[in-house]
């Protein structure tokens, strides 16, 4: 892992743990990056308690609970779905913050609407409305993969600060 993640890692702990609160993440086109990249942090067990990565829609609705009209009405990459991922995993997880995140990560799959690159995030806190946010990232696969996990991370320290 790199410096930045590490750091990333590293900062989010000392949040949480500080705080005594425990984070669960929902990922779909991380595919469960967020989640290593904060368990490869030493201690991780006092304050990371688990991550679901739902890829297809399918996952979203029978492991976090998604509606499917939300799904139709407004696609797996779209706030909606990462505010419903988001209180899903919240209703799941022994846990106090919970982030999404969905996205095209390309090379494929992008629209006029949404292109490669566009990737949705989800942040929330027990008892909370979840927060969520879009955002467009250039590059290739892996490269809009990273930077969702950096802005998640960043996000989350910054929210609940």
């Amino acid at each position: 892992m790199d410096a930045q993640l590490e750091t990333l890692s590293r900062l989010v702990g000392d949040h949480l743990a500080a705080r005594g609160w425990r984070l669960a993440t929902a990922e779909s086109c991380t595919g469960g990056w967020v989640a290593e990249v904060v368990t490869a942090t030493a201690g991780s067990s006092g304050w990371f308690d688990c991550g679901f990565i739902t890829y297809s829609n399918d996952a979203k609705c029978a492991q976090l609970g998604v509606s499917p009209m939300t799904l139709a009405r407004h696609g797996a990459v779209s706030e909606p779905t990462t505010a419903a991922m988001v209180r899903g995993t919240l209703e799941r997880a022994e846990a106090d913050l919970a982030l999404s995140i969905s996205g095209i990560a390309g090379p494929g799959g992008g629209s006029a609407d949404k292109p490669v690159g566009t990737v949705c995030f989800g942040w929330g806190r027990t008892g909370e409305s979840p927060q969520t946010a879009t955002c467009r990232f250039d590059g290739d696969r892996e490269a809009v993969r990273r930077q969702a996990v950096v802005f998640a991370l960043t996000e989350l320290i910054r929210r609940y600060a």
